[in-house]
C-alpha cells in the first residue's frame, strides 16, 4: 500500500485522474505493464521520456494516459507520430476507448485514405492528431493545419520510422512544433540516430528500459526447419493441418503473401493476406477478420510485425526469414502475449544459416533445428519457390514502398510549406 492506502502496482498508484481510472476499470485495465508502470508517472509530471520496450508491451497507454490527462486538465494538444497506417489506427482505437468518454477528439492522418475526411477532422479541432510522417507533411505543405499549439509530441516506434527513411520528415516536423513542449519517444532499440534525436530535441529526459534489446518472451517457444525453397509451402500445409489456433505467417514479399494466402484458401484453410499492394480498407478488413476468427491464417509482410494488437495468436511462422535479426524479435512478439503461451517456427534455407547465427546472437539463446517431417506429395501449386523472382530482393525494410507509411513525404526536404496556426483548419488548403 502507498501512504494513501492504494495498492502499489495498480493504475491507481500512478497519480492518474479518478475520471480516467474509472474508464480503465470499466475496460478491465487494472495492472499496468512494466513500461506503463514506469512511464506514466513521469509522463503525467510533464517530464520528457525515452522509453525502450519491445513491441506489444502496452506503449500506447503509456503515453496515451498522460496525454488524455493533460488535455482534460489543461486543454493541451498532442501530436503522435507513428510509422505505419496500422499503428495509427491502433493508437486511435486506444484513444477512443479511454479519451472519447472524456470528450477528447482525435484525427488520424494517414496515407492510403481519402484526404477530405481528414480535412474535415482537422476542421473539427482535434485534441490529438495521430499521423504518419509523410501524410502529415502533405497537410502541412497544403496549409491545412499547423502545429503551433502542440504541447506534447510523441514519437512512437521511432526506430521503425528511421528504418523506413522518415528522418527528413521527422526533422521538418520537429522544426514546426513549439520548442516548449513535452516529448515522449518510444522505441524497441536505442540506436545512435535515436540517441541524437533525443539529445537535440528533449530536455533531460527520463530513460526507461523495461527489457534488454533483443529480449524475447519466455512464453514463446521457438524452433527451426531446414528446407529447400520448393518444400516451404508443403511444410506450411503440413503444420497447419496438424495444429489448431490463429496463425500468423510472415513472408518477404507482397506477391508472396498474396500467393500463399490464395494457395491456402484453395486447399480449404480460412486465410487472408495483408501487404502493401492491398488498399487500406482491404487491410483493415483482413486484420478484422483475423481478430474475429473469420480467418484462421493471416499471411503478412513486415507491415504488421510491429505494434498490431492481435490477442490469442497461437503460432507465428516465418515462411521467409526477415531481412534483419531485430525484425525476428518483433515478428515472434505477435504470439505469447498477455501471459499466454505461443510458438514460433522459422523456415531456413541452407544458405541462411548465417542469418540464424545473427538472430541467436541478438536474442542470446540457441534455437533448435527440428528434423524435417515427411511432407505431402507435390501437387500443382504446392511450390511457390519461384515467387521471389518477381519481387524485390531481400534486404530489410528500408525505403517507404510497401510498409504503408503513407503520404508523399519523400519530397525534397527543402520544399516550401505553409503553416497554419493550430490543429484547426487554416482555410488555405489547395484543391
Amino acid at each position: 500500500m502507498d501512504p494513501h492506502g492504494t495498492p502499489v502496482g495498480t493504475f491507481a498508484s500512478l497519480g492518474i485522474s479518478p475520471r480516467i481510472l474509472s474508464i480503465l476499470d470499466a475496460l478491465k485495465y487494472t495492472i499496468p505493464t512494466p513500461i506503463q508502470a514506469r512511464a506514466i508517472a513521469p509522463g503525467l509530471a510533464g517530464t520528457d521520456v525515452v522509453g525502450i520496450a519491445q513491441t506489444g508491451t502496452g506503449k500506447t497507454l503509456a503515453f496515451g494516459i498522460p496525454i488524455i490527462q493533460h488535455i482534460i486538465e489543461s486543454d493541451g494538444r498532442a501530436l503522435v507520430l507513428v510509422p505505419t497506417r496500422e499503428l495509427a489506427l491502433q493508437a486511435e482505437e486506444t484513444f477512443l476507448k479511454v479519451g472519447r468518454p472524456l470528450g477528447v477528439r482525435t484525427a488520424v492522418l494517414i496515407g492510403g485514405a481519402a484526404m477530405r475526411p481528414q480535412i474535415e477532422a482537422i476542421r473539427r479541432g482535434p485534441d490529438v492528431v495521430i499521423a504518419t510522417p509523410g501524410r502529415l507533411i502533405d497537410h502541412l505543405e497544403q496549409g491545412i493545419l499547423g502545429l503551433s499549439t502542440v504541447s506534447i509530441l510523441v514519437l512512437d516506434e521511432a526506430d521503425r520510422m528511421l528504418d523506413m527513411g522518415f528522418l527528413p520528415q521527422i526533422k521538418r516536423i520537429l522544426s514546426a512544433v513549439p520548442t516548449e513542449r513535452q516529448t515522449m519517444l518510444f522505441s524497441a532499440t536505442l540506436s545512435r540516430e535515436i540517441f541524437t534525436i533525443a539529445q537535440k530535441t528533449m530536455k533531460t529526459p527520463v530513460q526507461i528500459e523495461v527489457a534488454p534489446q533483443g529480449t524475447t518472451s519466455e512464453n514463446v517457444t521457438q524452433e527451426l526447419f531446414l528446407v529447400r525453397g520448393d518444400e516451404k509451402l508443403r511444410l506450411l500445409e503440413k503444420i497447419l493441418s496438424e495444429t489448431e489456433g490463429p496463425t500468423l505467417v510472415f513472408c518477404r514479399t507482397k506477391h508472396g503473401a498474396r500467393k500463399i494466402a490464395a494457395r491456402l484458401t484453395a486447399i480449404g484453410h480460412k486465410a487472408a493476406d495483408i501487404q502493401g499492394n492491398r488498399s487500406l480498407a482491404q487491410r483493415k478488413q483482413a486484420l478484422a477478420g483475423f481478430k474475429s476468427g473469420q480467418h484462421r491464417v493471416l499471411v503478412a509482410t513486415d507491415i504488421v510485425a510491429r505494434g498490431i494488437d492481435v490477442q490469442g495468436v497461437a503460432f507465428v511462422i516465418n515462411y521467409d526469414l526477415p531481412g534483419a535479426a531485430a525484425d525476428y524479435v518483433h515478428r515472434i512478439g505477435r504470439t505469447g502475449r498477455a501471459g499466454a503461451q505461443g510458438h514460433a517456427i522459422s523456415f531456413v534455407l541452407p544458405q541462411e544459416k548465417r542469418d540464424i547465427r545473427d538472430i541467436e546472437h541478438l536474442i542470446r539463446k540457441a534455437i533448435d533445428f527440428t528434423p524435417l517431417p515427411i511432407l505431402p506429395a507435390a501437387t500443382p501449386g504446392s511450390s511457390l519457390s519461384h515467387y521471389d523472382e518477381e519481387d524485390a530482393p531481400r534486404g530489410g525494410s528500408r525505403g517507404r514502398g510497401s510498409s504503408g507509411g503513407g503520404g508523399r513525404g519523400g519530397r525534397p526536404s527543402g520544399a516550401s510549406h505553409r503553416r497554419g496556426p493550430s490543429f484547426h483548419s487554416t482555410g488555405r488548403h489547395r484543391r
